[in-house]
């Protein structure tokens, strides 16, 4: 008996705010004032390291960071990285020399990131993508404008189905669809053409 019941388990809706904030295409306008506050300040600050060679030919300026973020200061100071195992993941970069590509993967990364949330491109990925980069940022030990655009990035994954609305998305979607529902694009044709 108790086992029929589970099966028969209620389905619960979703409060009347979050339906309007994550599904109803009126809040795309809101969505979209998140989308060009976060792509500008991801393509900001991708443009700014394009223009630095420190960042673009020798990696030098990701080195820096990275060495700035392992060092252990003497104590009651606290290091910049608080994990063992992320200390060991970014020392292991380093002493690879993988700062050298892996600088041109951080702008790279950033101006794409940037151009898409502005677009209105694969919203959903594009700031999927973006809070990655701020979760490892602030995991190296940076706060800056981190923890504010992780939140905004997980906001916009959370209203993938209407932050693109105003965007490329609103056909992108339709044609191209989601990994687990693919569009007009990619569905197969059913039935038998005579």
């Amino acid at each position: 008996m108790a086992t029929s019941q589970l099966a028969k388990s209620p389905t619960f809706a979703s409060p009347p705010w979050a339906e309007l904030l994550f599904r109803d295409p009126k809040s795309a306008w809101f969505w979209l004032v998140v989308r060009l506050y976060l792509g500008y300040s991801w393509l900001e600050h991708g443009l700014e390291k394009l223009s630095n060679p420190a960042w673009v030919q020798t990696g030098e300026a990701l080195k820096g960071f990275w060495q700035r973020a392992v060092a252990i200061p003497e104590p009651p100071a606290r290091p910049p990285i608080a994990f063992d195992w992320y200390r060991a993941f970014i020392q292991s970069l380093l002493d690879s020399g993988s700062y050298t590509w892996f600088s041109k993967l951080v702008v790279f990364g950033e101006i794409a990131v940037g151009i898409a949330l502005i677009l209105g491109i694969f919203v959903w990925f594009s700031a999927f993508m973006g809070g990655f980069m701020n979760w490892n940022f602030m995991m190296a030990g940076t706060a800056s404008t981190n923890p504010v655009m992780l939140i905004l990035a997980i906001l916009l994954v959370l209203a993938w189905r209407t932050a693109g609305w105003i965007g490329l998305d609103r056909w992108l979607l339709v044609y191209i669809g989601t990994p687990w529902q693919p569009g007009l694009l990619f569905q197969r044709k059913t039935g038998t053409q005579a």
